[in-house]
C-alpha cells in the first residue's frame, strides 16, 4: 500500500474565520501542490480527509486536479488532529494492499502517524506538502519521499 500524507493548505486563523476555511493563499497553495501531484503522475484509489473544512477543501482541490471523483472522497473522524494513529490504521486494513491512498489531515495527527509507521525520526510537515510511505505491514512503513509544497510547485 502506498500512503500519501498531506497536511491541509494554509487556512484562516480562528479569529478570522471560526471554521478555519482555506485562505486565498491556501487555495492557491493547494492548487499548485495538486498540479505538482498531477505532474508527478500520481493517481489515487482512495482520497480520505478529515471532516474539518480546510482539509476537505484541500482534498477537493487535489481530487479535481487528478480527476478523482469528488463524491468518492471519504470523510472520516479518524483524521481529526487529536486522534490516535491506530484509528486510521484500523481503517486502512480494510483497503487492498496495493492501494494508493491520499490522506489529507492535520498536525499533530499526521506527524504521529508517520512517526509510528517509520519507527523513529521526525518528519516536519508543512501545509500542502506531500509524503509517501510504502506500507510493508499493518504498522510499518518505509519513507518513499517527503516533499514540501515548494517542491511540488516547481516547474519542470
Amino acid at each position: 500500500m502506498r500512503l500519501y500524507l498531506m497536511q491541509h493548505a494554509v487556512a484562516y486563523s480562528t479569529e478570522e474565520n471560526s471554521e478555519r476555511a482555506l485562505s486565498p493563499a491556501g487555495v492557491e497553495q493547494a492548487k499548485l501542490s495538486a498540479q505538482g501531484i498531477r505532474r508527478l503522475g500520481l493517481e489515487f484509489d482512495l482520497i480520505m480527509t478529515s471532516p474539518k473544512r480546510r482539509a476537505k477543501q484541500t482534498a477537493a482541490l487535489v481530487a479535481e486536479e487528478v480527476r478523482y471523483p469528488y463524491s468518492d472522497i471519504l470523510t472520516t473522524e479518524a483524521l481529526m488532529p487529536d486522534r490516535l494513529p491506530e484509528d486510521l490504521l484500523e481503517l486502512l486494513q480494510k483497503e487492498s494492499t496495493d492501494s494508493r491512498i491520499l490522506v489529507v489531515g492535520h498536525l499533530p495527527h499526521l506527524a504521529h502517524l508517520a512517526d509510528s509507521l517509520i519507527q523513529g525520526g521526525d518528519l516536519i510537515f508543512e501545509n500542502a506538502g506531500l509524503t509517501c510511505l510504502e506500507m510493508s505491514g499493518p504498522k510499518t512503513a518505509r519513507l518513499e519521499f517527503h516533499l514540501q509544497a515548494v517542491h511540488l510547485n516547481m516547474q519542470v
